[in-house]
């Protein structure tokens, strides 16, 4: 999405996709107290977690995250992929209202690497506390993506779908964005989201403002 820019990893799962909260914290640390060296202004959170007891705007991660923001930091985090549910669905961090939340715009069925089959994946809203959720969609299912080449004759490339796709194609954008406008702030940045989104459709629990258009969002203003 954006070639010329940098990536900081920070790795807070295991190889099999599992994480603690306080890891995923610690992670959130270490951006805070490295953003400055390393030039980092975009946040992409793929990761989530649902139906966790007591998780709302209050908690350790949540209030991680919302430090992002704050600091100025342009934070992107995932719907989730629990759509299918009893709505509300979006997972936590992305129940934070100051974040960006990403949800799929073509989210009819994907299958994952279990092969676990979902349907109308896209985490969707509102939130518990009656936030509009989520922000945005992208592009989600059947992406070529990296591989993490666990396996003997694993490929450096593969196709992955969900909601963790679909962020980056947002952080990426932002990231054009911002190295067209370097001076924008977050709030800038989210409010130009909003004004350039595209209405597809699609009820306003699943789309948000709408799915993300590069073109507008670039264009001059």
């Amino acid at each position: 999405m954006a070639p010329e820019a940098g990536i900081v990893s920070i790795k807070v799962l295991d190889r099999k996709g599992n994480g603690k909260i306080n890891t995923m914290v610690m992670g959130i640390q270490w951006i805070l107290d490295h953003a400055e060296e390393f030039g980092i202004r975009i946040v992409n959170i793929s990761v989530g977690a649902f139906s966790m007891k007591g998780m709302n705007e209050n908690t350790e991660l949540v209030q991680a995250v919302d430090k992002l923001w704050k600091a100025g930091l342009v934070v992107c985090v995932a719907a989730g992929n629990e759509g299918g549910r009893k709505q509300p669905s979006i997972t936590t961090p992305g129940i934070l209202r100051s974040v960006i939340t990403v949800g799929s715009c073509d989210d009819e069925y994907m299958m994952d690497e279990n092969g676990k089959e979902y349907q109308n994946y896209s985490g969707k809203g509102p939130t518990d506390n009656c936030i509009c959720k989520p922000e945005i969609v992208a592009p989600g299912t059947n992406i070529i993506s990296t591989n993490v080449m666990v396996q003997k004759f694993a490929k450096p490339y593969t196709i992955k779908s969900g909601t963790s796709m679909s962020t980056p194609i947002v952080s990426g954008a932002i990231a054009l964005l911002l190295e067209k406008y370097p001076d924008m702030t977050n709030g800038e940045v989210k409010l130009h989201l909003r004004k350039t989104a595209k209405d597809i459709a699609l009820p306003f629990a699943h789309q948000g403002w709408g799915q993300i258009n590069i073109a507008s969002l670039l264009h001059d203003f």
